[in-house]
């Protein structure tokens, strides 16, 4: 299966002389409109295996303002096959047209299953897995975040020949095939790091499953408290950097990776002369789902 694809470009983030690095950015952001970034590598390959088995429906994982969800339901337009999503949290059953993630997944015709969070958290159970082969057939069944060994096969798509020049390589991280990916496609001089959107060490572990190599690291300080955790000094950095460099950032993954960079920058992490290059790896769709949260917690909002 071929989506239509823009090129992914290195863009250059200039920093100010006495910063001494090399910055940019490699924008996976602009490769597809709704299957962006880290999204469109994670499927690939995966669609790929669904045709193969002539499995014509997908079904996957995911919470209110996933990009996942998002990614699978428009994939799924775009191919012609059912997608159906189960959805962390009942109360969502009736709101979906008030989630700017959930409305457009609707209208890319995604059925959703709605269930508790008590559930949600057995959803790799063989149990559940059975219930839901009762209730919608024969599916091709993606995890939740897109990551298995065809994820990370795609993502070890995501640096060229050119990239090998960088000392650094730099991800956000949630469920680790992104990182993954482009850990067992670096090269043995460069430095893979990964900056968790979430809290806990169990990262290391999952992404030590697929790795092939030793040359990385996880920057654990940058998680804003939390999954989907935000604050004002967060927006503010986002809507600075979107101002200076006509880049977005995503308030979840790709914010929090670049304020952890360049705070590093400020404390002389990186060697002098140091070329860094950072994944963006989409995620912009949230943007709206974000801004809802804060108007209703009276914050500022994410330009």
């Amino acid at each position: 299966m071929i989506f239509k694809l823009e090129n992914s470009i290195n863009q250059h983030v200039k920093l100010p002389k006495e910063k001494l690095v090399d910055l940019y950015i490699k924008r996976e952001d602009k490769i597809h409109p709704f299957v962006s970034g880290n999204k469109y590598r994670k499927l690939k390959y995966n669609l790929d295996e669904a045709e193969k088995l002539g499995v014509k429906k997908l079904l996957t994982f995911g919470g209110a303002y996933s990009n996942h969800i998002a990614a699978v339901a428009s994939a799924g337009q775009n191919f012609g096959i059912k997608t159906i999503g189960v959805i962390r949290g009942e109360e969502l059953f009736d709101k979906i047209d008030n989630n700017p993630t959930l409305s457009f997944a609707k209208q890319c015709g995604m059925q959703f299953k709605f269930v508790s969070r008590e559930v949600y958290r057995d959803k790799n159970s063989e149990a559940f897995l059975s219930d839901l082969k009762d209730e919608f057939g024969d599916f091709y069944a993606i995890p939740e975040g897109g990551t298995n060994t065809l994820a990370v096969k795609g993502c070890e798509e995501i640096l060229t020949e050119a990239d090998k020049a960088f000392d650094y390589i730099c991800c956000s991280v949630g469920t680790g095939g992104t990182i993954s990916g482009l850990i067992n496609c670096s090269e043995p001089s460069q430095q893979v790091l990964g900056f968790p959107a979430l809290k806990g060490d169990f990262l290391k572990q999952d992404i030590s499953k697929f790795a092939t190599k030793t040359n990385w690291n996880l920057i654990t300080n940058y998680h804003f408290g939390g999954y989907a955790k935000i604050n004002t000094e967060l927006i503010s950095f986002i809507n600075t950097f979107k101002n200076n460099y006509q880049i977005p950032l995503d308030p979840v993954y790709t914010g929090k990776m670049m304020f952890g960079i360049f705070d590093l920058i400020e404390k002389g992490f990186f060697p002098k002369g140091s070329k860094i290059l950072t994944i963006h790896t989409g995620g912009l769709q949230g943007i709206s789902g974000m801004n809802t949260i804060l108007k209703k917690k009276n914050l500022p909002i994410i330009e």
